[in-house]
């Protein structure tokens, strides 16, 4: 069996550097700046003075509770006040147009007509609510 001397000159060493792995990981950084540049720029926050864009806040209205309880034929109950059916839309007008929702809750004392329900609802449509909860007493 022959010695192999790996000390002759005959045989040059392999000094060539292994680019591959360079390549790869200069390839891979380019590819994550590409992608994380857009974010940078759309995640900042642009703040502008208080003193150019500063405003008086508005003044909330309160939200009231607008309830209609039909209790006959003839009369009404408004938020604990008692009205004639006929006139019903002169007293909701008022208290619609300082509501800030423009909400009514309409219920009905068992007994009542189905019709003298439905011309509640429609005055109060009429009167300006818009929106309308019927309610189970």
């Amino acid at each position: 069996m022959a010695i192999k001397n790996f000390n002759r000159s005959d045989t040059a060493p392999n000094c060539d550097v292994n680019m591959t792995p360079l390549i790869d990981v200069s390839l891979v950084l380019v590819v994550m700046l590409i992608l994380a540049t857009p974010l940078a720029f759309e995640s900042r926050i642009d703040v502008k003075g208080a003193a150019k864009t500063g405003q008086q806040a508005e003044v909330e209205k309160k939200s009231e509770r607008i309830e209609i309880i039909v209790e006959s034929e003839e009369t009404v109950r408004v938020n604990q006040n008692v009205v004639k059916r006929t006139v019903l839309q002169s007293a909701l007008t008022p208290l619609l147009a300082e509501s800030v929702d423009h909400g009514v809750f309409i219920g009905c004392e068992p007994g009542v007509s189905h019709g003298a329900f439905v011309d509640v609802l429609d005055q109060a449509k009429q009167s300006g609510a818009t929106e309308i909860a019927v309610f189970d007493l």
